[in-house]
């Protein structure tokens, strides 16, 4: 039907079905008996054909108001499609911890907006489980993510943007708060706070894993469903959790973080983007991400 809508569309705009045949490179009948089958479709006359010419019905016009919006939306559409099948996309919708926003996405997209300023940002502050099933989804084109991404990396393209240091969050009131550096062997026999796999998979076998290489196993008192859940139960339960280390410039009341010095406590952060032909916006977003990490 979009063919024949955009036809009628021409036979408006000219005022005359020969005109209107020549501009679409078709013949006179073709384009006529477009017109009925559309007026049956519709189940009304939309054009009223006189002495000086073709114009619409008042069905014929409220049929153009209705549909010229629709017509113009798909030519959009499918213009977009097709740039995307030349590697092109002009839009860039992407995934991100708000946590790691300021470190490292927030220079990249300045970069980004002075290399491509053409490129149209979507942004969703989400948690790296929903980052993953969106990316499966095809809901987003990349997702910036933590070590969580590490177990869904297999599915996707990826790249480790950098390995950063990690924390402890601590009680303000616990004695290790007040030491410059502690090495997690000194976070044995301390109830640790967990994270939901439903949000941040892989979170606690990453924390078990540092604290086996460090002599123990850790007791987790809680499983919570969000990184400020779990900065509250730490300063409520007097309890830890280990955090990449960029948390240290953030602040959260009666939460200290505090340096990790175990040489294997690392936190990798990771950008995953969609397998098959690579856009361009996407390859230059990653370009942009890795010359901010490095």
């Amino acid at each position: 039907m979009i063919d024949r809508i955009r036809s009628l569309l021409a036979v408006i705009e000219e005022g005359s079905v020969n005109r209107a045949a020549v501009r679409l490179r078709i013949t006179q009948p073709a384009l006529s008996r477009q017109m009925k089958l559309l007026e049956s479709e519709v189940g009304g006359r939309l054009l009223e054909r006189g002495s000086s010419g073709v114009t619409p019905t008042g069905l014929g016009h409220a049929l153009v108001k209705v549909m010229r919006p629709v017509v113009d939306s798909y030519d959009a559409a499918l213009a977009d499609v097709r740039r995307q099948a030349r590697g092109f996309r002009s839009e860039l919708r992407v995934g991100f911890l708000i946590s790691a926003a300021q470190p490292i996405l927030t220079p990249a997209l300045e970069r980004l907006r002075n290399t491509h300023p053409e490129i149209k940002l979507k942004l969703h502050d989400m948690s790296p489980k929903e980052q993953i099933d969106a990316l499966e989804a095809g809901e987003i084109d990349l997702a910036l993510i933590g070590q969580e991404g590490a177990v869904a990396a297999r599915d996707f393209h990826s790249l480790k943007l950098g390995s950063l240091g990690v924390c402890a969050a601590l009680s303000s009131g616990d004695p290790l708060a007040a030491r410059k550096r502690i090495a997690i062997k000194d976070l044995a026999g301390r109830d640790f706070i967990g994270a939901d796999e439903d949000h941040m998979p892989g979170r606690n076998r990453w924390i078990a894993s540092l604290c086996r290489s460090a002599g123990f196993k850790p007791r987790f008192l809680s499983i919570i469903d969000g990184i400020t859940h779990m900065l509250s139960m730490v300063a409520s339960e007097s309890a830890v959790t280990l955090l990449p280390d960029y948390f240290r410039a953030a602040s959260h009341p009666g939460v200290t973080f505090v340096p990790v010095a175990d040489a294997n406590a690392r936190w990798d952060l990771i950008v995953l983007w969609q397998r098959g032909k690579t856009s361009a916006a996407t390859t230059a977003l990653v370009a942009a991400l890795k010359a901010t990490a490095s």
